[in-house]
């Protein structure tokens, strides 16, 4: 059966919901179509996230981010979609969404939206090593 892009989010309980606990997800290929000229722009999305209740499934979240390919949009309006849908749907604790687009015209474009649960204070930042960001796969 061929998968189809999809509007709709689909999610599964949160195992931990007694832990802050931080969910990290690059995805490298979305697109969408200019709404001026129709080319298309690409960007890479950045997920951070802080499960409440929920977490959001990854196929759905890649159908649902393969619908936009064919849909003119400007850059900051679709990161704050894509935000407002997946707050929805999930009512995390915390959630932040980056977009880097690559660039266009010489500019490249990052736009970066959060949404914090009323109420919700994070505990201390306990400050370890970081790591450069890497590729899931050997080279």
């Amino acid at each position: 059966m061929a998968s189809k892009p999809e509007k709709t989010l689909e999610t599964f309980p949160n195992p931990f919901t007694s832990r802050d606990y931080h969910i990290h997800m690059e995805i490298p290929e979305f697109t969408c179509l200019c709404p001026k000229t129709g080319q298309p722009d690409f960007a890479t999305l950045v997920l951070d996230y802080i499960p409440d209740k929920k977490c959001v499934e990854l196929k759905s979240l890649k159908l649902y981010i393969w619908s936009y390919r064919n849909e003119g949009v400007f850059h900051e309006a679709v990161t704050n979609k894509i935000l407002d849908d997946l707050v929805a749907v999930l009512k995390p604790r915390y959630i932040r969404l980056t977009s880097r687009f690559y660039v266009r015209g010489g500019i490249f474009t990052n736009v970066i939206v959060d949404h914090r649960k009323k109420g919700w204070q994070p505990k201390p930042v306990v400050l370890l090593q970081e790591f450069n960001s890497q590729s899931n796969i050997r080279e």
